[in-house]
This record gives C-alpha cells, structure tokens and sequence, in this order.
C-alpha cells in the first residue's frame, strides 16, 4: 500500500472564493429578512448592535431622520420611534437618512471588507509580495490602521496571507510537474533556499518529494481496538502523524491511503504497537500524559490553534469563539473551527474540548457520539 499526505490546508481559499467571501462580509442585501417583533428591534437599537446593521432602519418622527441600529445618537423615546425593513422605505415615509451614522451609505464593516478583499486581489495578482505601505496607499488608509482592519476580517496579517499565497501557488506550480526551482520562482520566491527552509512546513516534505506525490516517504501504522472502536496509528520518522479512529478498520486504512496515496505505508512491528498501546490508553483516559513525539503539520495559524487546543485543560470545554479570544483573533471564530476540523490527531490534540457558545456538542470529526463519551471521562476524572 502507497500514499501521500495530502497538503496542507491553507487558510487562504483559492483567489475567486475569498474575494467573493470578503465582499460578502456582513452585506446587508444577505442578512435581510422579515421584520421582527418590534421588541427585539427596540432591544437592538438600545444595543446598538452593530450586527443589525443592514437588516433594518429606525425613524424618529421627532427628528425625520432614520438611522442604523448601532447610531450612536441619543436614544429617542419609544413612542416616537418606527422600524422599516429598509432606507428606501424610511425614505419612501418621508424620513431623511442621519448625517451621523450615515445609513444610506454602505457600513464601515462592509466598507472594510470591501478594501480587505481590493488588498487581497493586490497581494494574489502582483510578482512580488506588496509593502504595507504600498497596500495601504491603494485602498486609502494608513498602515496601522489597515493592518489592524486586514488582520480582524481575515484573521492574520498582510505579510501572512502573502507569504500563504505565495506557498499555495508553490503547491500548484508543483502538481503540474513544473520543475522544483521555477516552481519556487514563479512563485514569487526570490529565493529558493529560504524556502527550501521552511518547506517541511509548508509542503509536509520536501519539494521534490511534494511533486513526486509523496514518494520514497515511509509511514509506519497499526490498528488497534479501543472502547470507541477501532484506532489507526501511523506515525514518521519525526514522531505520530495521525490518530484516526472509526468504526471499520478497512476504511481507516483506505483514509490513511488517501492521506498519503504515495507514500509507503509499512505495518508496525512489536516496538511499533508499543506505541499504539499508549495511543490507546490516552483514549481510554483522556487527561493522561501523552509525551509521545508528533509530526504536527499545517500552516502557521493551525499550529497556533492546535497548540491553544492541548493548553485546554481535561474536563473542561471552551467555544470556538473563546478559542478565538485565546489566540488573539476573537474574529476569526470559522477560521478557528476550520483548523479544528483539519486536526489529524485525536485526543493527542483534543479538538473534542471545543463546542458552542451554548454548551451544546457540535459537529466532531470522529463522531459526536465519541466527542461526548470523550468529555464524559474527563469529566469523572
């Protein structure tokens, strides 16, 4: 049996789906719906949720204006208030927009996004990465201020998204059998030594094995049967590469294959299933101490979700948005969920310690059953 790890998800989407995603960001043609109770509105407009924005408008018969939900303004009595479903209709009764929070102009968060998705279109299209300056000159904004907007949509820095980019279009240039070095070039590397650096990271292997397809790589697994069923091992030179559990050894084994459809996988001798046998009583036990070596790839956001995941402590659960607060990226709550999702090794990196703002389980990759039966024997532990 042959295969290849496939590589590794980048938080950065092909060009067409983020620009599309970014523009899409809070638009307020995609968040309108019916009106409400007029309660809940009020309740927003006291808020000033900003995340109403879009969805209705306010007039105060008062004033004659209308306003977003978030205006800033001083409140104005209930009575004198009414809810439209949008600004044509406030304009339609007769009410002029606020010079103040502007509701017939697009939201600043719209606006931002807009300028986000410009920049990422300029990072994606130019031969080399673009200054800070340079970006922030193009969509009007200072430098400290578009990075700090850039990095709050997208949830890392300019520099980081170029630098993935520039590796994604590496991966790219290296599946269509282009040579190693004009691979790296066309890239936008000037380089090939600093990124022959960092390739392990990157590719999960060296370039010339990545455009191989994972050739000449040597995995050792084995499988074992635990209390939620069966569990596959395989594990590198460096340390465990992937913890995969399941109900049908076979199609655990068809999983690692599509992993790694080149690599060769080789069935784990004597000193090999020592190791599974450790995997094993970590699932059994779930707050023990795992100090086994492991192969951990992906990008550099992962790893910075991964390693927040094993600093949960046992028994207890955090959500994917205050897991988003622990990295220093309270927006980058789908991000956070997506490196989750791309965990590769159960309960070494225990991504079974996250679920919803309200306490429920959500979706697991190894099955919600196993997530809760997980939380359960930390819980009595």
């Amino acid at each position: 049996m042959q295969g290849r790890d496939k590589a590794p998800i980048f938080l950065i989407m092909e060009t067409r789906k983020t620009t599309t995603m970014l523009a899409k960001i809070k638009q307020p043609s995609a968040r309108r719906s019916s009106m409400r109770d007029e309660d809940s509105l009020y309740a927003a407009v006291v808020a000033r949720d900003k995340s109403m924005d879009g969805t209705f408008v306010y007039s105060v018969a008062t004033t004659g204006v209308y306003c977003r939900p978030s205006c800033p303004s001083r409140h104005a009595r209930r009575e004198n208030m009414t809810f439209h479903a949008s600004g044509a209709e406030a304009q339609a009764a007769g009410f002029r927009a606020c010079k103040r929070c502007k509701p017939d102009e697009p939201s600043l968060e719209v606006e931002h996004a807009r300028l986000v998705a410009n920049a990422c279109r300029l990072i994606e299209e130019a031969e080399e990465p673009p200054t800070l300056d340079a970006l922030a000159a193009d969509v009007g904004l200072s430098p400290y201020h578009f990075h700090r907007v850039f990095k709050s949509i997208t949830g890392v820095t300019p520099k980081a998204y170029a630098i993935a980019h520039r590796q994604k279009r590496v991966r790219d240039n290296l599946k269509r059998s282009t040579s190693v070095t004009e691979a790296i070039h066309e890239a936008g590397f000037n380089s090939s030594g600093r990124f022959y650096a960092n390739a392990d990271e990157v590719l999960g292997m060296t370039p010339s094995t990545f455009r191989a397809g994972g050739k000449d790589m040597q995995l050792r697994f084995a499988i074992g049967k635990s209390s939620l069923g069966a569990v596959l091992v395989a594990a590198s030179s460096k340390g465990i590469a992937a913890i995969l559990l399941g109900d049908d050894p076979e199609e655990l084994v068809h999983d690692l294959e599509v992993r790694f459809p080149k690599s060769e996988l080789i069935g784990g001798d004597r000193e090999f299933e020592e190791v599974v046998a450790r995997t094993i009583a970590l699932i059994e036990a779930p707050g023990a101490r795992f100090d086994l070596p492991l192969d951990v790839r992906g990008t550099a956001f992962q790893h910075r979700v991964w390693q927040a995941l094993r600093e949960i402590p046992a028994g207890t659960t955090v959500s994917y948005a205050e897991l988003a607060e622990r990295i220093g990226l309270p927006k980058a709550i789908r991000a956070v969920a997506a490196a989750c999702a791309a965990n590769r090794l159960a309960v070494a990196i225990p991504c079974h310690r996250v679920v919803r703002n309200d306490g429920a389980l959500s979706g697991y990759r190894w099955g919600v059953e196993r997530k809760r039966k997980l939380l359960a024997r930390e819980a009595r532990s």
